[in-house]
């Protein structure tokens, strides 16, 4: 389960996707995150899908390892579906006792778990085609305007930045401490709250002392480097639009005014 989280991970390819301006993907999987919340029927979900779907065939990326990602979600989704299923008032369409499934509430389920899937695969396929440092620096140019109301946008962009590139080493360290506490004997498969609660202890405490060992490395690392910050660094590979850049804007331009309108008469 640990190493099916995809988030935070960069997967290297030669594709159309990998070669954009970092801040063209971002403003991208932003509009694309705000296109989902806006879907309110079948033809909105039909363009959301032929959407993804193309930008998932030009990224190159195993549409197996794009779906492996959800199954760290699987709880949350199935939790999601039965709140909504069981609890949605409206046309009956099954009734059983005390439980009773609805019309509105069968699409409501639908609507949802589509919904948190799409927004989980826009989110991954931005950060496995693309590098920490290209983030960091798409980001810190995105923000650049705020540096006039004095916030700190380099030091903003550099922390997230650092929390997405240990995502997969720290997924990695979780996988090895638990293998090795399992060797041990620990059971991590215990029934109850309090028992699996403390099942936990012997896979947090390693966790977090390697956690803070690698903050501080780091520290060091950067210290020794003589890193002060932002001010009056420059940039080995300045961020340049291309012409590929302004087209990538007006595709996504047109699927959001395309969306918004479906869901507007349609």
């Amino acid at each position: 389960m640990i190493r099916d989280i995809t988030l935070g991970q960069y997967y290297p390819a030669d594709s159309v996707l990998h070669r954009l301006d970092s801040r063209v993907k971002l403003i991208s999987t932003l509009v694309f995150l705000v296109s989902m919340f806006l879907v309110k029927n079948i033809s909105g979900f039909l363009i959301a899908t032929i959407f993804l779907g193309g930008v998932i065939i030009c990224s190159k990326i195993p549409f197996k390892f794009i779906v492996k990602g959800l199954k760290a979600i699987i709880v949350l989704l199935l939790f999601s579906v039965i709140f909504t299923l069981f609890f949605e008032k409206g046309e009956p369409l099954i009734q059983f006792w005390i439980i009773k499934i609805t019309k509105q509430g069968l699409q409501k389920a639908g609507f949802t778990v589509g919904r948190m899937t799409y927004l989980i695969c826009g989110s991954s396929l931005m950060t496995l085609t693309t590098t920490p440092n290209d983030l960091t620096d798409g980001l810190e140019r995105l923000l650049n305007p705020l540096k006039k109301i004095k916030v700190p946008v380099h030091e903003i962009a550099m922390m997230m930045s650092v929390a997405l590139r240990f995502i997969p080493i720290l997924l990695e360290e979780t996988d090895k401490i638990m293998k090795a506490q399992i060797a041990r004997g620990a059971d991590f498969e215990e029934k109850g709250l309090l028992k699996k609660a403390k099942s936990l202890v012997p896979l947090l405490v390693p966790l977090f002392i390697s956690a803070f060992r690698r903050a501080d490395d780091l520290g060091l690392a950067m210290e020794a480097r003589c890193y002060q910050g932002g001010e009056g660094r420059t940039k080995m590979k300045p961020l340049v639009f291309k012409s590929m850049d302004y087209i990538s804007f007006l595709v996504v331009l047109s699927y959001f005014v395309i969306l918004v309108l479906i869901n507007q008469y349609l």
